[in-house]
């Protein structure tokens, strides 16, 4: 089993150009695995982690309503926000600069072969990464992602999730608010709950702006562990 994952940092990148990335990436761990089945050839399956700012966009998963998305595309290109329908679970989601956007690529053949824990395990590193800043996340039942004050008629979502597998191979990942602007989640309905509020790092600790790069150092130290996975930093050429 390799438990060693390549994590690139692609920086602020269009949503449908790390899309493809990602699909390429899958396609490849895919590919590799189906050739061991037919050939037994022994090879090793690669394992992945980008971190990625989107411009602003919204994207609707394949079980998802377009009527949670609440505005026309004129107005969201005055907004300068795109929209892209695509093959993950969930619905409605929007990804913008200030959020911490990552996808593990993973072969859960390395790992362990149960999506349930698989995200339930992102969950957590996402929980432990709050708890550093003195912030208590939760899991609502029956609602992936991270949330606040569950339970409680402040409950707000922090962190949306919703990933793809297939061979046991995962894509897509989570969405994690650190000084998102909020006032683009006005436009849909988050996830497709009604009632439920949206906040970022930034707003519950009362600063203007926390630092990115701190937060993504938390969230691989948590992710390493939880997953025993070894990181390797890969140059990023696309």
């Amino acid at each position: 089993m390799n438990k060693k994952v390549a994590l690139q940092d692609l920086g602020l990148k269009d949503y449908k150009e790390t899309w493809d990335y990602q699909e390429n990436l899958f396609k490849n761990i895919v590919d590799t695995k189906v050739r061991n089945r037919r050939e037994d050839a022994g090879l090793e399956t690669p394992n992945h982690f980008l971190f990625v700012e989107h411009p602003h966009v919204y994207t609707l998963g394949k079980s998802g309503d377009i009527d949670n998305l609440l505005v026309d595309e004129k107005k969201l290109a005055e907004k300068g926000a795109t929209f892209y329908k695509i093959n993950r679970g969930g619905d409605i989601t929007y990804h913008g600069p200030g959020q911490v956007v990552g996808y593990p690529i993973l072969d859960l053949d390395n790992f362990f072969t149960d999506i349930h824990k698989y995200l339930r395990f992102l969950e957590e590193m996402v929980i432990l990464t709050l708890a550093e800043y003195g912030i208590k996340g939760e899991r609502s039942e029956g609602e992936t992602g991270v949330w606040l004050d569950v339970g409680t008629p402040f409950a707000r979502k922090i962190c949306a999730m919703g990933v793809r597998a297939s061979r046991w191979v995962t894509m897509h990942g989570f969405a994690l608010n650190v000084n998102t602007d909020l006032g683009y989640f006005d436009m849909m309905i988050p996830c497709g709950i009604k009632d439920k509020a949206v906040t970022s790092l930034n707003v519950e600790l009362g600063q203007k702006e926390v630092d990115m790069e701190e937060v993504k150092e938390k969230l691989l130290k948590h992710f390493t562990t939880l997953f025993e996975a070894e990181m390797v930093k890969e140059r990023v050429d696309v």
